[in-house]
């Protein structure tokens, strides 16, 4: 097995990597410029210093399926992208199986045994919906930024609550959650930039969540595998780990969740003869 290998995640916001050598393995994240597949995968390559010539690179995401054989005297290996969702989750959780769901700038959702992966389900709504509409509300798609105001803030000041549609309580859900996302915003008045933070987060959150609890169930399942950068977010955390109380779940957030894709890269690397 080649000692010198790099994988290569092509999302698209951002592009991650893992450099492995007998020293270690390095992870690092590029914003990605938006160049077709090959000029990613050059800045890539250029970004790892002291790439030993004969390294193996390993491609998965984006338009990887494009890349050809070899690139510039190094060889390329194409790694199907839900099988390196499937190895990468089960990696960093330290888990022999379960649903990895990676939440990125969309989200995929998996049912990964061992080295059998299979997709499963999915949602347009992920990191990306989280930074367009908060560019549009608040003006702003910084990370860091969005995150800060929706744990400063409070969504039920732009959700419609159970309390207040119902008046109680529904099935396994209390009084206290919401029933509207950002029900309220169609009303007059002034919402603080904070508030509406937090009711983005708790509307992509929930969205990811509920879909991930129902993908779980209808596989058998019972750990949910939660990786890919949006779970970078502790407001995302946050608005997850409520929703496992209402549903009895628990949700496994592991180390390093936004380079869970190209670790199963690596994984699925050594795995090829």
């Amino acid at each position: 097995m080649n000692e010198n290998v790099l994988a290569a995640d092509l999302g698209m916001t951002n592009i991650d990597l893992a450099y492995r050598t007998p020293e270690g393995t390095t992870l690092k994240m590029l914003a990605n410029p938006r160049l077709d597949a090959e000029d990613q995968l050059r800045l890539a390559i250029r970004s790892v210093e002291g790439l030993a010539p004969e390294a193996l690179i390993g491609v998965t995401g984006g338009l990887y399926r494009n890349l050809p054989q070899e690139l510039d005297g190094y060889l390329i290996q194409k790694v199907d992208e839900m099988l390196a969702v499937g190895l990468g989750g089960l990696a960093l959780a330290g888990r022999s199986q379960g649903l990895v769901v990676s939440a990125g700038t969309g989200t995929a959702m998996v049912a990964a045994r061992g080295r059998e992966v299979h997709h499963v389900t999915g949602s347009a709504v992920g990191g990306g919906t989280l930074l367009g509409l908060a560019k549009l509300i608040l003006g702003t798609d910084e990370v860091q930024e969005i995150d800060r105001m929706a744990l400063a803030g409070d969504a039920a000041a732009v959700d419609i609550m159970l309390q207040e549609a119902v008046g109680g309580e529904i099935g396994r859900l209390p009084a206290e959650a919401n029933a509207v996302n950002l029900g309220k915003l169609g009303r007059e008045g002034e919402y603080a930039p904070e508030n509406l933070a937090a009711g983005l987060a708790r509307l992509v959150a929930q969205v990811i969540a509920v879909i991930a609890i129902n993908a779980a169930n209808a596989e058998g399942l019972e750990e949910i595998i939660l990786i890919g950068h949006l779970m970078d977010l502790a407001a995302i955390r946050r608005e997850i780990a409520l929703v496992g109380t209402f549903y009895d779940k628990t949700f496994i957030v592991p180390e390093n969740p936004g380079f869970g894709t190209v670790t199963g890269a690596l994984e699925a690397l050594a795995l090829t003869p």
